[in-house]
């Protein structure tokens, strides 16, 4: 089966690795840029993830890029304690929750594709089109540095994020993601150790936020800290997504922001580098399958970050694919052991994207309205909204079961409730052959 994946980052990546993994290896990726450059600051991977990272044999390697977080607090903007909750292995999963650097997990996955796939990645591959063959097979056409070209596959998987061309091909009108008021401004920064080196704090409200956990072991009293602070009504809603800003003006806003251990605009201030990311999602889909083509990750079901789940389900889309992919497959050939040639191929392709499009976009486009409605991080919000000017008693805003079920109901939401997580089926499949 030929298969072709438009994008090379993270859900492409994982994508090409799970269909490898599944026993498919005639798979080619097409990514826009000239060069894989490893760009971007943090990113959470949750122990939804870090479980398919594992069974695809790659949890060494990512666990060595970062830190596993073990506690998240909830503060509200005058550094109050709202809600705190154990993360990873101290909550019961049998999987670690891990922060680490996007851009050195975005390499660390294109390396394992080149070990286990070979070259298989064409980049300055930017697709400007794609049709429909009358045998079911699917033609895409991309410019490049020497001309336009043409490649035609059994398969092809959009992974090529928020703007997505497959996806804009399917949705023409669809226009810009829509801005949601807010401007994220994201960096790294060396600061004293956080907590106990192992915590992740989020404070604000639904103006204005900042969030900040390790992205390295403690080493003399300070670690690499990723960051992320966030303000309503100000920034550049069009703005590129790697726009360098001077620390000053966003360390001003946050200058009253010094709580007990926690300078933020000294963090802000020391930052090696600033990128402006305004807060933009997409809205959901009623489609992602067209023909033999298919979204995963952001093309797919952009959302905000609320939750910290972005790449954990870019990297859930690109198993379940696989699984109903590899799984069609298997029980093609064991009906008919000449699968009848290319009918029987595409019969399986046709079900295992139905099957794949079942499992994950009705649970994703909850999913994107609970980020919209802020997601776990409502306890701050609802703080915000009945105690603006702070408390003396959290149980007296908030009681404790009201904040414990905002967390848990996200947590069952996107798929890795602890007990849910660790006794469910594995996406792993044998060799389709």
């Amino acid at each position: 089966m030929r298969i072709g994946i438009i994008g090379a980052g993270i859900g492409g990546l994982a994508t090409a690795l799970s269909l490898e993994a599944a026993g498919f290896r005639d798979i080619t990726m097409h990514e826009r840029t000239d060069e894989i450059r490893g760009l971007g600051v943090g990113l959470n991977l949750l122990p939804h993830a870090i479980r398919e990272l594992t069974e695809l044999g790659l949890r060494d390697r990512v666990e060595a890029l970062g830190v596993a977080p073990e506690t998240l607090v909830y503060m509200n903007r005058f550094g109050q304690h709202i809600w705190s909750e154990p993360r990873g292995l101290a909550a019961g999963y049998r999987w670690p929750q891990l922060s680490v650097h996007r851009g050195r997990l975005q390499l660390a996955l294109r390396d394992a594709v080149v070990e286990r796939l070979g070259d298989v990645i064409r980049l300055g591959h930017r697709l400007v089109g794609a049709e429909s063959g009358d045998d079911g097979s699917e033609t895409v056409r991309f410019a490049t540095a020497d001309g336009e070209i043409a490649a035609t596959y059994d398969l092809v998987i959009g992974a090529d994020g928020i703007h997505s061309a497959l996806r804009a091909l399917r949705y023409p009108a669809e226009g810009a993601p829509p801005w949601s008021g807010l401007t994220l401004w994201r960096g790294v920064s060396e600061a004293p150790v956080l907590v106990d080196g192992r915590t992740m704090i989020m404070a604000g409200d639904g103006e204005q936020k900042f969030v900040a956990y390790p992205l390295g072991a403690p080493e003399n009293g300070r670690q690499r800290l990723n960051f992320i602070a966030e303000r309503r009504g100000i920034g550049h809603p069009d703005a590129d997504w790697n726009r360098s800003v001077d620390p000053g003006p966003i360390a001003e806003l946050f200058a009253d922001w010094v709580f007990d251990g926690l300078d933020v605009p000294a963090i802000i201030a020391n930052a090696e580098e600033i990128l402006e990311y305004p807060m933009v999602d997409r809205d959901a889909l009623p489609q992602w399958t067209f023909g033999r083509t298919t979204l995963v990750g952001d093309a797919a079901h952009a959302m905000y970050p609320n939750g910290s789940n972005g790449g954990s389900q870019a990297i859930l889309d690109a198993r379940t694919l696989a699984f109903h992919l590899g799984t069609a497959v298997q029980r093609a050939t064991a009906q008919d052991a000449t699968a009848r040639g290319a009918t029987a191929l595409g019969e399986a392709i046709d079900a295992a994207l139905a099957g794949y499009e079942e499992a994950r976009r009705p649970a994703m486009t909850a999913l994107l309205a609970g980020t919209r409605a802020t997601g776990p991080e409502r306890v701050m919000l609802v703080a915000a909204e009945r105690a603006p000017q702070g408390f003396a008693r959290i149980d007296d805003v908030i009681p404790r079961a009201e904040r414990e079920e905002i967390a848990n109901a996200y947590k069952r939401a996107a798929g890795f409730d602890p007990s849910i997580l660790n006794e469910r089926a594995s996406l792993s499949v044998g060799d389709p052959a």
